[in-house]
């Protein structure tokens, strides 16, 4: 079993640390079942591999996931491109500057508390993920939005990386898709002078599995030119944007050759990123609802969460909101997907534009 930790940093008291409830789901003690395969090349390799027919279409499925996260290859499929069905997508996610003012009156009377994914919401994706970098003009804003409104970068990326970027000490960091949240540093905002630094991870005992199998993946993955294993601490992303399309079938393979071996993790897909995450019943969307707690908004009517991000693993924030009943999700993407969240903004500039609308109808209100 693995036990969830919570320290709380208390200037008289010093560090407190808690734990033992248990985070694995059910499943969790077993190995997991393949979320989908890959696809490979048809008669050498899946000959090789003595793969059955169910097998190979997992496979094949998932090469063509890792295919539709491409933004290229989303325009050249038909279907998304249709003008017809870009229309009725945005009639059921209709973009939350045209909307603004509805958003905004559904906030009446509670607390606005910002969300924010970092890449492909506030940074533009970029083939080199150590150059995600966020623009002046970006930062600005979040900085100005987090005077008006209690605000947290919540990502896959580890604090330490995101942090790099950012610079912001008063904004509240959750890294490793939740699994590291970092209150702000003491004094730098209005939002928690009252209260205690907070640090929570969850999946702390998951730390010498995670560092084991980044080396095998560095390893494994080594040959195939373009690949990029990253180290957040407490998961792992092996990317493949730069790597040619005919090798993903090969990289996907590798991958899961290593993951194989370790049942408490788990391997999922992101774009143009595999993802590989200890198998706890953690995820953005209890990130979500550990910060509303931490900031005293636990079972309260009053307070209106909005969460901005473009992958899937903001999909778990999506949905705990439309749970909730409260505040809404925006998806960032200029193509129809399927989504849990209310609203759609299509790039990182929309995102500073709505950003700056909230900074100035709050700066009205004061």
């Amino acid at each position: 079993m693995v036990s969830q930790n919570v320290v709380v940093s208390d200037a008289n008291t010093g560090i407190i640390t808690v734990s033992n409830s248990s985070v694995f789901t059910p499943s969790a003690q077993k190995p997991p079942t393949a979320p989908g395969y890959i696809s490979v090349s048809k008669k050498k390799l899946l000959k090789n591999l003595e793969l059955s027919g169910a097998q190979s279409q997992r496979l094949n499925s998932w090469v063509d996931s890792m295919r539709a996260s491409s933004p290229t290859h989303l325009q050249s499929l038909p279907s998304l491109s249709s003008e017809d069905e870009l229309n009725s997508w945005l009639k059921r996610h209709p973009s939350a500057l045209d909307m603004f003012e509805r958003i905004i009156e559904a906030s009446r009377g509670k607390q606005i508390v910002m969300f924010l994914d970092y890449d492909g919401t506030l940074s533009p994706i970029v083939s080199d993920p150590d150059r995600a970098f966020i623009s002046s003009k970006m930062r600005r804003t979040v900085k100005k939005l987090a005077k008006c409104f209690p605000t947290s970068i919540v990502t896959g990326r580890c604090i330490d990386k995101v942090y790099s970027f950012v610079k912001l000490a008063e904004l509240y960091y959750a890294g490793s898709h939740g699994m590291d949240i970092k209150g702000p540093t003491k004094g730098f905002s209005r939002y928690n002078k009252d209260k205690p630094s907070v640090l929570y991870q969850p999946a702390g005992d998951f730390l010498p599995m995670i560092d084991e199998v980044f080396k095998q993946l560095v390893e494994k993955t080594k040959s195939t030119p373009g690949a990029k294993v990253e180290n957040n601490k407490f998961c792992l992303s092996v990317h493949f944007r730069c790597v040619d399309e005919k090798k993903w079938s090969e990289l996907a393979l590798k991958v899961r050759s290593v993951v194989k071996n370790y049942p408490t993790l788990k391997l999922s897909q992101g774009r143009k990123v595999f993802e590989i995450r200890p198998m706890i019943k953690w995820d953005k969307g209890k990130a979500l609802e550990f910060l509303l707690e931490s900031l005293g908004f636990e079972n309260s009517n009053d307070v209106f969460p909005i969460y901005i991000g473009d992958d899937r693993t903001d999909e778990d924030a999506f949905k705990l909101l439309q749970e909730r009943g409260q505040g809404f999700g925006i998806l960032v993407s200029k193509f129809p997907k399927d989504t849990s969240a209310s609203y759609s903004l299509q790039d990182p500039p929309e995102v500073m534009d709505f950003l700056r609308r909230l900074v100035e109808w709050k700066q009205i209100q004061q």
